[in-house]
């Protein structure tokens, strides 16, 4: 089983020296809010008020990025909403100097320092948790995999009947489904509607695999008319990993051929966007089985590709 991936100490101490320098400087803000207008040679506010709620702010993303220290990985939200910002700031700052001349050039410094030197170490943060949720993905795929450990007789479906023993009576082509906010979801259900009987002439049974509780997803079959469809509810997504599928890449599930196939699928043919049920990263996959055995496989490269599901249930007969 992989090792999950190793947390440097300098994580801990740049968020340390992040809290500790925007404490100071929400301090020095507070107490002496004319200090930096001075120092850039810029007008002096009429309300210093307003510049030492900014100080207050600053002081609390300081507090914050204390509190995270102390697990990088884990607080991620907190250095994601501070690097949004370390964005962000830079931006505006660039619009009120260039455009409405309201910023000398002296003030960017400032920026430099609140703002500029984290990008990389925050960035570089944001990146290993990233990493992170794929080594986790990959060690649970070696574990589950194993079939001494997790054979299909373990995993039951709606019918109160196990894969091992459906794919002995027939051969079983069992579909595993993203998250059902998903258009492409949403998608795959109304083309398994449509070929169902299709691959019922074939002799082979459909099972879908998806990440609800099963009277919730019921509910969502019957939109389909899949509702007497057998099912296997896996919210931890154990089966997805034993058949090995992982969770998508960046490109995987924003890439430029999902924008242009969700447009296609979601706005032209109706099948929109709802709500996220299940992990939008986890990618879907066909399998078919027949006598506990994978006869047949289709993995999907990205969450837009659209399997033939009646071609595929073809090679079983």
């Amino acid at each position: 089983m992989k090792k999950s991936i190793r947390m440097p100490q300098w994580m801990k101490q740049v968020l340390l020296v992040a809290g500790i320098y925007n404490l100071l400087f929400g301090m020095l803000t507070i107490l002496a809010p004319n200090l930096f207008f001075r120092w850039a040679e810029m007008e002096i506010p009429i309300y210093p008020e307003l510049w030492q709620c900014i100080g207050m702010i600053v002081g609390v993303f300081g507090i914050g990025y204390v509190i995270a220290s102390r697990n990088p990985l884990r607080h991620w939200p907190m250095v994601f909403v501070g690097f949004l910002a370390k964005i962000l700031v830079p931006l505006g700052f660039l619009k009120a100097w260039l455009i409405d001349g309201a910023f000398t050039a002296t003030a960017g410094s400032f920026i430099l320092f609140n703002d500029l030197i984290w990008w990389i170490p925050f960035g570089f943060i944001l990146y290993k948790v990233y990493q992170q949720d794929y080594h986790k993905d990959a060690s649970l795929i070696d574990l589950f995999s194993q079939d001494q450990l997790y054979s299909l007789d373990m995993f039951e479906t709606s019918e109160g009947i196990d894969l091992q023993e459906m794919s002995k009576k027939s051969p079983t082509l069992v579909v595993f489904l993203r998250h059902f906010g998903c258009t492409f979801c949403r998608e795959a259900l109304q083309d398994l509607a449509n070929c169902k009987e299709n691959i019922d002439i074939f002799g082979t049974r459909m099972v879908l695999v998806h990440m609800l509780d099963e009277k919730v997803a019921s509910k969502e079959l019957e939109k389909y008319g899949l509702k007497n469809l057998p099912h296997i509810s896996d919210p931890e997504s154990i089966l997805y990993k034993k058949f090995k599928l992982r969770r998508g890449t960046t490109r995987q599930l924003f890439g430029l051929k999902v924008w242009i196939r969700g447009l296609e699928a979601g706005i032209l043919k109706g099948h929109g966007i709802g709500k996220a049920k299940g992990d939008i990263y986890q990618m879907p996959g066909v399998f078919l089985l027949k006598d506990g055995k994978v006869v047949k496989k289709y993995i999907h490269r990205s969450a837009a590709d659209r399997p033939d599901y009646k071609k595929i249930a073809q090679c079983a007969v």
